[in-house]
């Protein structure tokens, strides 16, 4: 039998759950559990979550003193209990970014059931199949039966057009002055059907056709502002100038500053957006297989390496130039030359090792099979009767030289930022969109999308995007007031998931949240969840 005692420790007073029974002499004996405390302003108990848990299990009468209800053991075992605490964070972030209005106006029809989907990939990571068990352990938006057909039915459903107009109220809401990073990823598919699905150059090296999904993100808000599908065989040169169009004709034209990598490097490239100078400002990186920036470190090799040239980046120091120089007849353009010593000797470093390594290898077997590849990279492996091997084995010189020449070197060109520090700062920001890639892929289940038509496909990846949103707005607080130096987002998530809202006969109980759920909210600056607690 048990009972409920109080037991007052300084100012305050503390509840114990007391079982009596006999131990193995026969005699009596009580055995107490902390269970809670008393409020000190309402002087109602506040029990522990976990007694509360038992307590349900159990069919106890719950007793809640600040609405004078008591429950019976029915009430209780016909109730339902939910996770909440993510869904709260999810459905606030939305609310707080303009996610919920830019989908309301947009996609009025399925946008809960679209928003529904993309809380579900960041809670589980698990493919659609098994989104409707979690609907049913987790209070969300109403969205009745999401099961595996009806979702196949949803992601055919939303058109073409919805998805434009979303983007475009979405550009709107995220309407603030900032850089935009444009990067390009392969996916992969089993499918045949999809239109787009191609072979070609896989950025993640698995032999499976692709599509090529081209994003760009802001750099200050961190968040994901456009994405669009491309043919898994193009290549990235070729999808710039379509894609700045459609991000032209979703923004209205309004003035935006695109950060691209060396893939994106052409000399048409450059000169289409020089004409269109109004709407395209850009910072790009220049690859060593263009004449252009071969020609910009010879020019600067000598000099270069001077104090007046240091520029300090995050306790980095490297050498950075900025000079204004002819593109074409027409137009000139900053050319941002860059050269980090450090690197450089590494590079030279590894590549000595490497090399010498190598040549021993090819000295003790000069036919391996497995390092043939390096060998004709590296080596002049030539046959020869003066060595016991049969081969005489030198190294190629020139192309460790040639290999050498632009190492710790880096050339940025711009038609806007004319200060090299910044530059590089703004191109180094640019891994928003890298790392956006890695979310989409590894967090989100969209690594191989496992669906078999065209319009299948652009929703998944379209639900994707949203759960982005999501994700990359909790990634830029938690970093922004340092949650990752205690816990991983995973770690945030089950945490929050661990709260939880029982609804008895229509009423909407809420768990007591713990200090480590409070705080997280407190950092999002997100009240509390609202509901009568216990």
């Amino acid at each position: 039998m048990s009972s409920i005692i109080k037991q007052k420790v300084g100012n305050k007073i503390y509840l114990y759950e007391s079982v009596s029974y006999r131990n193995t002499d026969g005699k009596p004996r009580n055995k107490r559990t902390p269970i809670g405390k008393i409020d000190s302003v309402t002087g109602d108990p506040i029990y522990k979550p976990e007694y509360l848990v038992r307590m349900i299990e159990n069919g106890t009468p719950v007793d809640i003193p600040a609405t004078n209800m008591k429950f019976s053991i029915d009430d209780i075992r016909n109730s339902s209990i939910k996770q909440y605490g993510s869904f709260h964070l999810f459905k606030n972030i939305a609310e707080s970014t303009g996610l919920t209005s830019s989908m309301e106006n947009s996609i009025p029809k399925y946008w809960q059931e679209i928003f529904t989907l993309a809380c579900y990939l960041i809670s589980s990571g698990d493919p659609f199949l098994y989104c409707e068990d979690w609907i049913h352990s987790t209070e969300c938006l109403s969205v009745g039966n999401m099961s595996s057909q009806r979702i196949s039915e949803l992601l055919i459903a939303i058109t073409p057009k919805e998805r434009e107009t979303f983007y475009q109220n979405w550009c709107k809401c995220r309407s603030e002055q900032e850089y935009l990073a444009l990067d390009i990823t392969s996916m992969s598919s089993y499918s045949t059907l999809i239109e787009d699905v191609e072979w070609g150059y896989n950025r993640d090296k698995e032999q499976l056709p692709q599509i090529n999904l081209c994003m760009l993100m802001g750099e200050k808000s961190r968040l994901p502002i456009y994405q669009t599908v491309y043919s898994g065989s193009l290549k990235d040169v070729s999808t710039l100038k379509t894609t700045l169009s459609k991000m032209d004709a979703i923004s209205k034209g309004k003035p935006k500053l695109i950060v691209m990598d060396k893939g994106f490097f052409s000399t048409k490239n450059i000169n289409d957006m020089l004409e269109d100078a109004d709407n395209s400002r850009f910072i790009i990186a220049v690859p060593f297989t263009s004449g252009f920036a071969k020609k910009q470190v010879e020019s600067e090799r000598k000099d270069i390496d001077c104090l007046q040239n240091t520029i300090v980046i995050g306790g980095e120091s490297i050498r950075g130039i900025t000079k204004l120089r002819a593109w074409n007849t027409k137009h000139k353009l900053y050319v941002h030359v860059y050269y980090n010593a450090m690197k450089a000797m590494n590079i030279r470093e590894e590549m000595y090792a490497h090399v010498t390594v190598l040549k021993k290898m090819a000295e003790t077997d000069p036919t391996s099979a497995k390092y043939a590849d390096e060998y004709q990279k590296y080596l002049l492996i030539r046959s020869s009767e003066k060595n016991n091997s049969g081969y005489t084995v030198n190294i190629r010189e020139d192309v460790i030289n040639k290999k050498l020449d632009t190492a710790g070197w880096m050339v940025i060109i711009s038609n806007d930022i004319s200060d090299a520090r910044e530059a590089l700062t703004i191109y180094r920001e640019k891994d928003v969109v890298e790392k956006g890639f890695l979310r989409v892929k590894k967090s989100l289940d969209l690594g191989r999308l496992r669906v078999h038509r065209e319009e299948s496909m652009q929703n998944k990846v379209f639900v994707g995007f949203v759960a982005l949103i999501l994700l990359s707005q909790i990634h830029r607080v938690m970093l922004a007031k340092g949650l990752y130096k205690k816990m991983t987002m995973k770690k945030l998530l089950l945490t929050l998931s661990k709260l939880r809202i029982q609804e008895i006969n229509g009423t909407r109980i809420l768990f007591p949240l713990t200090k480590e759920q409070k705080n997280i909210y407190k950092a999002f600056d997100i009240d509390e969840p609202v509901g009568i607690k216990f």
